[in-house]
């Protein structure tokens, strides 16, 4: 089922209206599940990191063990050609994607011989400034190298994000924040996270365990620009309670301010609201 509406597709060469089918049943990406894709946004004719998140795509690939076959520059051009028929200020998901079609001799190795390749653009509002949302505890947790692909961004780590929000929903939350094997603070279930506390900006240092994701990047850079301390370092589950404020980075929605973790409570703060401001300030300037 489609997320958003007034979908595009890119496959086989050509732009087609609409959600078209891609994958036949035997794919290798079908029931075996070497999948990978990005996402970027179009918002008000504004698309931050379009080159950065098609670039990662194709990292997302090789570490599936598929073979890219589309250079960034080409998907930039694809990407904004499809883009054209959408109005000015019209907010879009941008999603580039690859699947393995045939598998080796034993089935389970993708076979470099052939790719498939598309690009979903759909319709999906930016969420509101004055939306947020709760983040509680889960009993899953981010997997290692050693277990899983994290180092791409693949459709097949997605089953265990989905688990987690199960459980945490269930419960009344809206996300869930999500322990390393470790037991230290990573991500979300679905963005990566920043707390605030005496005006310094703290966010878990990657360790391999989750995507140090491209927005987070940005966000980072920015603050530090303005003159705020930011460290990338080992958080606990007890500093994010003990934190002035928290909030998420993710393409989706960009900045999402949390008011609480578990029982505790947090407003919306100062620099929460000064990081969606640069962000935009920052998107605005590279047009």
């Amino acid at each position: 089922m489609a997320t958003g509406t007034n979908i595009r597709t890119y496959f086989e060469g050509a732009w087609h209206d609409g959600d078209v089918p891609v994958m036949r049943a035997a794919d290798h990406g079908s029931w075996l599940g070497t999948t990978v894709f990005d996402g970027a946004r179009f918002v008000n004719g504004l698309m931050p990191d379009l080159d950065l998140h098609c670039a990662r795509v194709n990292r997302s690939a090789e570490a599936l063990m598929i073979k890219p076959t589309v250079s960034t520059e080409d998907m930039i051009a694809i990407t904004k050609e499809g883009l054209a028929k959408y109005p000015q200020g019209a907010a879009v998901y941008i999603r580039p994607m690859y699947w393995a079609i045939h598998g080796d001799p034993t089935a389970i190795v993708p076979s470099p011989e052939a790719t498939g390749f598309a690009i979903c653009l759909e319709e999906i509002p930016l969420a509101p400034d004055t939306a947020s949302t709760t983040l509680g505890r889960t009993k899953f947790r981010r997997p290692v190298i050693d277990d899983a692909v994290v180092n791409a961004k693949a459709g097949c780590l997605y089953p265990n994000n989905a688990r987690m929000l199960a459980e945490v929903r269930a419960r009344g939350f809206g996300n869930a924040l999500v322990a390393d094997a470790m037991g230290n603070v990573a991500e979300t279930a679905t963005a990566n996270v920043f707390m605030v506390k005496d005006g310094e900006v703290f966010t878990p240092i990657p360790n391999g365990t989750f995507l140090s994701g491209i927005t987070r990047a940005r966000h980072i850079a920015n603050l530090k620009t303005d003159g705020v301390t930011v460290h990338e370092t080992v958080l606990s589950f007890d500093d994010f309670c003990g934190a002035d404020e928290v909030f998420l980075s993710g393409n989706m929605s960009k900045v999402t301010p949390v008011t609480a973790f578990e029982d505790r409570q947090y407003q919306v703060g100062p620099v929460t609201r000064k990081v969606r401001e640069m962000y935009w300030d920052w998107a605005a300037s590279t047009a």
